[in-house]
């Protein structure tokens, strides 16, 4: 099992920036890539970015140019850098470990993020 758990949400002002941490802990060689999703209310949990174990990374159209996802392998945390803040960027963030074998992943509590016009 792989625990996850999310930190640094909060409430920022439109362009304002965010930094969220999801430290990983227990059976890590399970995971070969790291991400994040986010959660609005009313609306389905969508993709935001992910990062491999090798370093590649891929982002959602609309955040690419304003998010920046990076990992720190020594401390297997995985960081999300969200600049230029949006009022449709407003969700409960949620880390993912995705499994080496695939399967559902495992999953972080999820951390709110909101922005105010």
């Amino acid at each position: 099992q792989v625990q996850l758990v999310e930190s640094g949400g909060g409430s920022v002002q439109a362009g304002g920036s965010l930094r969220l941490s999801c430290a990983a802990s227990g059976s890590i060689f399970d995971i070969n890539a790291m991400g994040w999703y986010r959660q609005a209310p009313g609306k389905q949990r969508e993709f935001v970015a992910s990062i491999r174990n090798g370093g590649s990374t891929n982002y959602a159209e609309s955040v690419k140019g304003r998010f920046t996802i990076s990992r720190d392998n020594a401390q297997n945390t995985v960081f999300l850098q969200m600049n230029s803040l949006k009022p449709e960027d407003t969700a409960v963030y949620y880390c993912k470990g995705f499994q080496i074998l695939g399967g559902n992943g495992y999953w972080g509590q999820g951390t709110q993020v909101t922005v105010s016009s």
